[in-house]
């Protein structure tokens, strides 16, 4: 089963976990330079010594928590449906033991014990940071998934130049076959046949994207024109829509084979 990018957590890939710890870290450097939620007169290293740990901590817990409240919605084009109350109830599963977390960290760190009248106050502070990060993660990892379904969408195919060159009666005709005669090319569609000026190598490489297949020097041929193949003195003679019969040099015939026209 695939993991939805709303559960962001570390679990879901190497990569996504990199993103949270990355997002977490970088939230808790700058909780340590504006001194949050600890004492201001502590220096900027006890400081990130209290906040990075914490934060990284809370990155491994929040991808438990996010595993387990927010479902697989495989082929979803955006959050889920009801993702923001999971988002509340996943804030609320990662306050409840970070808060004792913190009150541990924070007496650790700085010496200090947080009295029980402060425990709420605790409490609320790290729910509303739990709150932040889980929504958070949710927009990176939302934002994210759309460019990716974005860049997966194919580009429109490239003209085929050589169809530029049609004459008007043959414009929007299929292709069937190039047949060089002179310095000219005889085009055979399937609203019939007209003269170009062209060279065939020239011819050949503005039908780039159409799949066919030089068969002969004075000839190529659509692939899907081909209805019939048959061997006459020891050459292949493929016959196209229209009745038209080509025939196939030893050159090409290898190639033709190995491609599996015939």
């Amino acid at each position: 089963m695939t993991r939805r990018p709303w559960a962001f957590g570390p679990y879901e890939d190497l990569a996504g976990w990199l993103r949270g710890l990355g997002l977490a870290l970088g939230v808790g450097g700058f909780l340590a330079l504006s001194g949050a939620f600890v004492d201001e007169g502590a220096g900027l290293g006890l400081r990130l010594a209290y906040w990075l740990p914490v934060m990284g901590i809370g990155t491994l817990w929040g991808g438990l928590v996010a595993r387990a409240l927010f479902p697989d919605h495989e082929g979803q084009e955006g959050p889920p449906d009801g993702v923001w109350l999971s988002c509340l109830w996943a804030a609320l599963a990662m306050a409840a033991p970070f808060t004792g977390l913190a009150w541990l960290a924070t007496w650790l760190a700085f010496g200090r014990q947080i009295p029980l009248a402060g425990v709420p106050y605790l409490f609320g502070s790290v729910f509303l940071l739990s709150l932040a990060m889980t929504v958070l993660n949710t927009l990176v990892e939302s934002r994210r998934q759309a460019m990716r379904r974005l860049s997966m969408v194919p580009a429109p195919p490239r003209p085929i130049r050589f169809l530029e060159r049609l004459p008007p009666r043959l414009r929007g005709a299929d292709l069937h076959a190039i047949e060089a005669q002179d310095h000219y090319l005889r085009l055979h569609t399937s609203r019939g046949q007209d003269l170009i000026l062209m060279r065939l190598g020239d011819a050949i490489e503005e039908l780039e994207g159409l799949e066919g297949a030089q068969v002969h020097r004075s000839w190529w041929v659509a692939r899907a024109a081909v209805e019939d193949v048959r061997r006459s003195d020891g050459r292949a003679v493929l016959t196209l829509t229209g009745r038209v019969e080509v025939p196939v040099s030893r050159t090409y015939s290898r190639q033709l084979r190995s491609a599996g026209w015939y």
